[in-house]
């Protein structure tokens, strides 16, 4: 045979890099955590005849919304928790919200309330916030909770937002050591970043904050140990951004056109997860990483609202 016949090894397709980072397996910490939920939820209703209640409010009819409240329940079944639902229509006013709110407060059997965000247009989604009972927050979301986690004091929140305490929760969960270490936030929302970066602070990591203003984006990532990223790009974060060795923990959820899929695109975070797994010691794959903490962290939260409801330490 000709040598021009012989197929070209060049147009072989490369074989895809064995990734070099740890995976930092959501499913499975919160799985370990939601069965350590359950075991302590049977105690209580041993012991203290206290059975954990979560009441969660929707309103409208947002489909990723409903899917999560669904999740959310679910859950809280398969725990043992007492559960409310509460689903109110997209024209709801202000002060119907209002009212169910008080009723949730006022109930003894709820220990936890969620309102899922966002709300619509017309409601003043802080001050729905404001109107739960601190000793119900859930989702540590209250202008009082997210205070006291700002600040040093005695006064502890009776909460902690869910996703960055999950965030938290793995990082020990791994054996990541937090201390003195260059941590990153990337992003400065209420629910996520804000939250996140004063977790590493109590933590006595060294903790920058970045947005869309920050100069020379890149190299300021780069100088992580630990990188949350939470900006809401598809992956806006490339390899070459992050230090050999970081730890990486992507909270992204964005979904992007793929074709090659039935639902017409898949999702992704806010790294570039290839790459990401090529340079870091430990990361979180997206899906399957810090979204599963979500729901198993507002389930933590409940139970300890929970106790602290009948002085239970």
């Amino acid at each position: 045979m000709p040598p021009e016949c012989y197929p070209s090894a060049a147009s072989e397709p490369a074989p895809e890099p064995e990734p070099k980072a740890r995976r930092i397996d959501g499913k499975v910490i919160s799985a370990a955590i939601k069965e350590e939920i359950k075991e302590e939820v049977q105690k209580l209703m041993a012991e203290h005849n206290l059975q954990p209640g979560l009441a969660c409010m929707i309103v409208g009819e947002r489909k990723d919304s409903q899917s999560y409240v669904k999740s959310k329940k679910k859950t809280a079944g398969e725990l043992g928790f007492h559960s409310v639902d509460v689903a109110l229509p997209a024209d709801v006013t202000q002060e119907v919200v209002l009212a169910e709110v008080k009723k949730l407060n006022d109930d003894p059997a709820v220990h936890g309330i969620l309102v899922q965000l966002p709300l619509p247009d017309h409601i003043d989604e802080e001050i729905i916030l404001a109107a739960i009972s601190l000793e119900k927050d859930a989702d540590g979301f209250s202008p009082v909770n997210m205070g006291r986690l700002c600040m040093k004091g005695k006064l502890k929140p009776t909460a902690v937002p869910c996703t960055p305490k999950g965030c938290i929760e793995m990082l020990d969960r791994m054996g990541v050591e937090i201390e003195g270490k260059k941590a990153v936030v990337l992003g400065r929302s209420n629910i996520v970043g804000i939250p996140v970066a004063h977790l590493l602070l109590h933590r006595n990591a060294t903790v920058t904050i970045c947005h869309s203003r920050t100069k020379d984006l890149p190299s300021v990532v780069r100088e992580a140990d630990i990188l949350v990223a939470a900006v809401g790009r598809a992956e806006m974060v490339r390899g070459d951004w992050i230090k050999p060795g970081a730890v990486v923990i992507d909270v992204g959820i964005n979904s992007k056109d793929d074709p090659s899929k039935k639902a017409g695109y898949r999702l992704v975070g806010d790294c570039n997860m290839k790459e990401m797994f090529q340079v870091a010691s430990m990361a979180t794959p997206v899906p399957g990483g810090v979204g599963p903490m979500t729901i198993a962290m507002l389930m933590k939260n409940t139970v300890e609202l929970a106790k602290a409801s009948k002085g239970i330490a």
